[in-house]
């Protein structure tokens, strides 16, 4: 797992060995099944996941009993309800396994820690925010602009990946259409 994790920061940013095990000594891994929640609307939300292997699916359940999906997370990617571990308030969103899942999970004080004991990580930390940001700005710019099929043949262009391993059912709901309509788009 350790040797995924420094492949992954090394995209940003090179890494000497003993940086690498300082980084290193701020994760715990733990394993996850599928269908399990890391946690639920109301939780305290105590870590950033970063996703090994496996699948997740962060969601919102609204008063009407409508689900939500407000992102998936496969290998190589973080989540977590980030409004909820930055400002250690409860979640308001529910993390749960689509497959068994490994990550590493980040503690927002040894995020801190990272960040104050090494400028890399405060840079790496930086850059994938700001990908998460202009990911979440071009999803809202595609609900506000784009009809259901444009929807999906970017979802399909962007993250191929995920249409082989996501329910229909929960890629409709990511979507924001019905199952029927998603059948009629894959056709």
């Amino acid at each position: 797992m350790e040797n995924k994790l420094r492949e992954h920061i090394e995209k940003t940013v090179l890494l000497t060995d003993d940086e690498f095990a300082f980084i290193a000594s701020h994760f715990t891994a733990k394993s996850y099944k599928k269908r399990e929640f890391i946690f639920r609307e109301g939780d305290s939300v105590k870590y950033a996941y970063w996703v090994v292997s496996g699948l997740l699916m962060l969601a919102y359940n609204h008063e009407s009993a409508k689900q939500h999906i407000v992102s998936f997370a496969m290998e190589d990617w973080w989540e977590s309800d980030f409004l909820a571990y930055h400002t250690q308030s409860k979640a308001t969103m529910a993390l749960q396994c689509l497959e068994d899942t490994h990550v590493l999970c980040l503690a927002l004080e040894d995020y801190h820690k990272l960040c104050a004991g090494l400028h890399k990580m405060e840079h790496f930390f930086l850059t994938k925010a700001n990908a998460g940001h202009i990911a979440s700005q071009q999803r809202i710019l595609s609900f506000l602009t784009s009809n259901a099929r444009e929807r999906y043949e970017q979802l399909l262009k962007r993250y191929p990946a995920l249409l082989q391993r996501v329910p229909k059912t929960l890629l409709a709901s990511y979507l924001g259409v019905s199952r029927e309509t998603l059948s009629r788009l894959t056709y």
